[in-house]
């Protein structure tokens, strides 16, 4: 007897961020019934969309775009369909944004846009191979002027709420298995773990995997990336699933090897605990410029510290690589280094707590374990280099150099991070996955970073225009085929967790309930005492904020409010968005008074 099913759909989309939203979305347009699963909980859905800077790629000329993006994928072999579809849709992106998304689409290159308000050097990151052809008719879209604040997350995500009659979302559920039939090797379901149970749902027409990649699997990352584990900045719940059950299907894999990074210096985060999330700093030069080397397990030099930073590539020999795993990495530097350090805001609360001091580079040497004599030899090359004005070892610009001193020096741990990754199940023009003859799998799609289309350098925002023109073409391409007859109940039919997932929150009379939808999750209700004209407390009621700098922010901000009697507070390093969003909520809830 076969175990029996307890959901029916038309689709099944295995994973709620970009690309899944979007496929989602265009299924039920296309008239299907939809199952939109995610692992996350409820507010920390959204993939690596949501954490992403919402930079969407475009195109102002197809044939150069093209050309481009064949550049950006040599020496390595793409599916020239693929990567046609792929420039068009970037091509037609501003159009794509009006239709679909209802904005009018912000262009940095066109649009005379001060980027000088941003953090990221948006001008500099627009061609970010400036050398190859067809570069300078790249550009990026926004939904509106402001970056980094999940915006178009918000936006797809709402569409998918706006078709919740087409639409069930399941989210703290995890994707454990697909179902294929024996006979005919055709993808029919999913078995999916929610609320401590294993539910097999049927999905009649198609399963589209859109799980992101695997940066937050420890074994993954040793097997195909020669990383012990990576630091992410972005979603910790890429954990490569959709790697697991895309081999279950018999999948070919493709671009395993291939991930982006960002950070301090290039590949390089502020050291973090593995299962965190990496701390983003946006500011810093103080990090490349001065009398400040990164050093290795062996105590030599590990880089060109102040080079460009290509998505965590570094110039190697005439190409653009990842740097190479290491396991202790720190950044060396000297008093004054400090004092240029800290003429700028910590890049993190307890930053001070992370340093190592030393008076001499033989003692910093065994505090840091790395060979004293190396240390000592990195340093006085370095110092060498000044006075020759050419640094010899990694050509570094001698104008972002100066000597060391005598002491005292320091040491803070790095670690090597991650943007994302690009591999998995291939996938051809139509977004079906294929097996190792590449021949399409029945009833499989794929979208995102999940089998990522970039083969070798990356230009920024390609990925999140990735997400939106593969998860249209699945989730259209799915509804096309012949359903599958499956005996199924439809007994978990209806359940969403995005629609019933409701606050019980109670008010005395004093006590008013502040929204503000300007969070890095969305929304964030606040409960405001208000009594003798003053703000006597603030309350976080209801948040889904990041798990990370986030959360000192929702500590921090309500009692500064409350001190102050007002909402013209500073924000939170680091967390100004969600900084914003508590003083717009405590705004709210004080109009009600």
């Amino acid at each position: 007897m076969k175990p029996e099913y307890k959901a029916k759909y038309d689709v099944v989309v295995l994973g709620f961020g970009g690309a899944g939203a979007t496929a989602a979305r265009f299924a039920a347009d296309n008239g299907a019934k939809v199952l939109l699963v995610d692992s996350a909980p409820y507010g920390h859905e959204g993939g690596n969309t949501r954490y992403c800077i919402q930079l969407i790629g475009t195109g102002d000329n197809y044939e150069k775009l093209l050309a481009y993006y064949k550049k950006l994928s040599a020496p390595m072999d793409e599916d020239e369909k693929v990567q046609e579809v792929y420039a068009k849709g970037m091509t037609n992106m501003r159009e794509y944004l009006e239709k679909y998304l209802n904005v009018n689409p912000v262009s940095v290159r066109h649009d005379n846009l001060d980027t000088s308000k941003y953090a990221f050097p948006l001008q500099e990151m627009l061609e970010e191979f400036p050398e190859y052809e067809g570069a300078n008719t790249f550009d990026f879209s926004l939904v509106h002027e402001g970056i980094a604040d999940s915006a178009l997350w918000k936006i797809l995500r709402q569409k998918v709420i706006d078709r919740s009659t087409n639409i069930d979302v399941w989210l703290n559920s995890r994707a454990k298995h697909l179902i294929i039939d024996p006979d005919d090797k055709t993808v029919v379901g999913a078995i999916i773990e929610r609320n401590g149970k294993n539910i097999r749902v049927a999905a009649t027409k198609g399963v589209v995997l859109t799980l992101g990649g695997y940066e937050n699997s420890r074994e993954m990352a040793q097997t195909y990336l020669n990383s012990k584990y990576l630091a992410p900045f972005g979603t910790l719940y890429n954990k490569g699933d959709g790697i697991r059950l895309s081999i279950e299907a018999g999948a070919q894999l493709w671009h395993m090897w291939n991930y982006e990074s960002a950070g301090v210096l290039p590949g390089l985060a502020f050291y973090t605990e593995e299962g965190k999330r990496a701390r983003l700093v946006f500011d810093n030069s103080q990090f490349k410029n001065g009398s400040i080397i990164a050093v290795t397990e062996d105590g030599t030099r590990y880089m060109n510290e102040s080079g460009a930073n290509r998505h965590g590539h570094v110039y190697n020999h005439g190409r653009w690589d990842i740097p190479r795993y290491h396991t202790n990495i720190h950044l060396v530097f000297d008093q004054k280094q400090l004092k240029k350090i800290k003429s700028k805001p910590d890049p993190f609360e307890g930053f001070d707590k992370t340093l190592v001091k030393a008076a001499t580079v033989e003692e910093l040497a065994e505090k840091i374990n790395v060979p004293v004599a190396n240390l000592k030899q990195s340093i006085s090359d370095f110092n060498f280099f000044v006075d020759q004005e050419k640094d010899y070892q990694f050509n570094r610009d001698v104008k972002t150099m100066s000597k060391f001193d005598d002491g005292p020096f320091y040491a803070i741990k790095m670690v090597n991070s991650v943007l994302n990754t690009q591999g998995g199940p291939k996938r051809n023009s139509k977004a079906q996955i294929v097996d190792q003859t590449d021949q399409p799998i029945k009833h499989l799609y794929g979208a995102g970073e999940l089998g990522g289309v970039c083969v070798n350098n990356y230009q920024t925002a390609c990925n999140i225009a990735e997400c939106l023109i593969f998860g249209k073409i699945a989730g259209e391409n799915v509804t096309k085929e012949e359903s599958k007859k499956v005996a199924a109940s439809t007994e978990m039919n209806g359940q969403n967790d995005l629609i019933n997932h409701e606050d019980k929150i109670t008010l005395d009379s004093n006590q008013y309930l502040g929204v503000s939808h300007s969070g890095m999750g969305d929304e964030i209700k606040v409960r405001v005492t208000y009594q003798d004209s003053r703000i006597t407390n603030v309350e976080i009621v209801s948040e889904n904020e990041s798990e990370d700098v986030g959360k000192r922010a929702l500590k921090v901000v309500p009692q500064e409010i409350v001190n102050a009697n007002s909402i013209d507070v500073d924000a939170v390093t680091g967390a100004t968005r969600t900084s914003k969003a508590i003083e717009e909520a405590v705004e709210n809830a004080l109009k009600n008074k």
